[in-house]
């Protein structure tokens, strides 16, 4: 007898805005420095959604965006940046030195703020 088996796709499971941002951070805080993965994780998001709508979005052609979000695929970074802004997200660069707390954070920018003297 043999086993028939379906290939897993995380994006039928990705049913609301919380489980595709939740599957996000998550992949993000797993993938390290590996750019493919990254891209991945924003096809299957991507797929989770609408590809269609996002492909009118981004100015982009829906081949196209199955094509660089695909595992193979090797999007630039401005089609990325694109992607996540259209799906609601951004990036931002965060220091590797230091994982402040919310609220240490808080305190660090107003440390670094001029001060007055005299």
């Amino acid at each position: 007898m043999t086993l028939k088996s379906t290939p897993w796709d995380s994006a039928e499971y990705l049913k609301t805005e919380a489980d595709i941002t939740a599957y996000l951070d998550a992949c993000f805080e797993e993938a390290g420095d590996d750019p493919t993965f990254l891209v991945h994780a924003l096809g299957v998001a991507a797929r989770a959604r609408n590809m269609s709508q996002l492909a009118r979005d981004t100015g982009l052609t829906r081949e196209g965006l199955y094509k660089a979000l695909s595992s193979s695929g090797n999007p630039s970074f401005g089609t990325v940046l694109k992607v996540a802004d259209a799906m609601g997200y951004r990036f931002a660069l965060v220091s590797k030195r230091a994982k402040p707390s919310r609220r240490a954070g808080k305190r660090a920018m107003a440390q670094d703020a001029p001060t007055k003297l005299g």
